[in-house]
Order: structure tokens, then C-alpha cells, then sequence
């Protein structure tokens, strides 16, 4: 099972994203800013970080630069209401696998993280 760190600022959107994982992760923490969240992540060690881009104190992508490059092993992924290209491309270049739409992507952070424990067949 996956271990996942939570990094959102919402209570209720942070409990639709436990609900989702229940039983296909393990949420190994959560942080609704952004130094709580590098923090978090740095002694957590996660398999997969879901971070939303808009946090109550910095932003995903603070998380992203002072996280990504110290714990290449994990896979992060940028939860935002804002699916303009431009986030999108930034998110990228700074190390996110994937950007999820809130609006309309939710149900896929279930299956990636689903498909991320399948056993590999060669």
C-alpha cells in the first residue's frame, strides 16, 4: 500500500481526499501550508505527495521546489482549481507527475494511486 502525504488547505476537500484513499493508501500525513508540508514530507518520506497549489501560508509549488529535488523517490502531484496551461507547465518543469483539475479530476487520484500498488508483470 502507497504511502501518501495530503498537503490542502480546505478541511472539506481534505476529507474528500482521505475518503477517496481509504483503503487503496496509507496517509502517512498532512499539512495545510506550505513549510508544514515540506516539513511533513521530509519525515514522512512518502511514496506520493498530493499537494494543492493555493495553500492557507505559500503555495504547491514552494513545496515542490524545496521538497522534489531532496526526495526524488516520491511522485508529487498538483491539485488545483486552476487548470490553466501555464500552472500546468510550471508545475512540470518543477517535478509534478500529474495536475489534477479539483473540479473534474478527482475520481482519477483514486485509480492512479490503485494502479501505482498493482504488482508489475513482464
Amino acid at each position: 500500500m502507497s504511502k501518501v502525504f495530503l498537503v490542502e488547505d480546505s478541511p472539506l476537500v481534505l476529507a474528500r481526499l482521505k475518503d477517496l484513499l481509504a483503503g487503496t493508501a496509507e496517509v502517512v500525513g498532512e499539512a495545510s501550508t506550505a513549510p508544514a508540508a515540506i516539513a511533513g514530507i521530509l519525515a514522512t518520506q512518502p511514496d506520493m505527495v498530493f499537494v494543492d497549489l493555493n495553500l492557507a501560508e505559500g503555495s504547491g509549488f514552494d513545496v515542490l521546489r524545496a521538497v522534489g529535488p531532496r526526495l526524488p523517490q516520491a511522485n508529487f502531484y498538483m491539485l488545483s482549481n486552476f487548470a490553466a496551461f501555464p500552472y500546468r507547465q510550471l508545475a512540470e518543469r518543477l517535478g509534478a507527475k500529474d495536475y489534477f483539475d479539483k473540479t473534474k479530476d478527482f475520481e482519477r487520484l483514486r485509480e492512479l494511486v490503485a494502479r501505482r500498488d498493482e504488482p508489475v508483470t513482464h
